[in-house]
């Protein structure tokens, strides 16, 4: 019941926070990109907080230094909510592949358009990806890191990986690193529930892919060094999880 209790608090606090920093963003859209993107760091700072403060989440970064410095492609496991806002403290110009119709969403699309995310329509097929390959060069040539989660959308803790190709091709298509990142955030925020459990989300940098692997080849390595990581981080979280029952 307490978990229960803390974790209506936090979302609470959470789209309080998200409103605040909505309306705060507002004098961005007549500044630089860069001012946008601050605002989302902020954000996620303060939920990184609330978080630990209100419902005992903490995190661990592992491999900070294997970040390289400059343009990058970024491959993280996706869980939860939680990364979606807690990795933009690990690059300086962060930018995020998101589905179009994110776009659309009043103040917070047009916040997000202004912070040039990178929109891509599922729907349009190869056509979209080419799209979203054309965009991403035009980021990347600007020294910003695109994060992307291969698999398109969150998958819950331990369940079999899907890995999208797209990877594959934006890989082949940037000639820039690709930095592979795991984590095992759906233990302690899980997909679809209110529940935050208590314990220490652990995020995993892994050693960066360079460029000039054929794409296959690419493609099974990142998705065996992503979940390879991931399993043994679930693992540990389970065990943190068990302790403190």
């Amino acid at each position: 019941m307490l978990i229960l209790v803390r974790s209506i608090i936090f979302n609470v606090l959470f789209y309080l926070n998200t409103l605040i920093l909505l309306i705060l963003a507002l004098p961005t859209f007549f500044m630089p990109y860069h001012a946008i993107v601050w605002v989302a760091t902020t954000w996620g700072r303060i939920n990184l907080f609330l978080l630990r403060v209100v419902c005992g989440v903490k995190y661990e970064i592992r491999g900070r230094e294997k970040i390289p410095q400059g343009p990058l492609l970024v491959a993280s496991k996706h869980q939860s909510a939680w990364e979606t806002f807690a990795l933009l403290q690990l690059f300086n110009r962060p930018l995020f592949i998101v589905k179009r119709e994110l776009m659309w969403i009043p103040l917070f699309g047009w916040l997000m358009k202004k912070g040039r995310m990178v929109p891509v329509d599922r729907s349009a097929g190869g056509q979209a990806l080419n799209a979203m390959t054309e965009r991403a060069k035009v980021e990347l040539a600007d020294n910003r890191q695109l994060m992307i989660f291969p698999e398109g959308t969150r998958r819950a803790a331990g369940a079999e990986p899907r890995y999208k190709h797209g990877i594959a091709h934006l890989y082949a298509s940037m000639n820039v690193p690709c930095l592979p990142i795991a984590l095992n955030s759906g233990l302690f925020w899980p997909r679809r529930s209110i529940l935050r459990i208590p314990g220490t989300v652990v995020v995993e940098i892994l050693d960066p892919i360079q460029p000039g692997l054929d794409k296959e080849t690419f493609f099974k390595k990142l998705q065996s060094d992503i979940e390879t990581a991931t399993a043994r981080l679930i693992d540990e979280g389970r065990a943190e999880i068990a302790a403190n029952s």
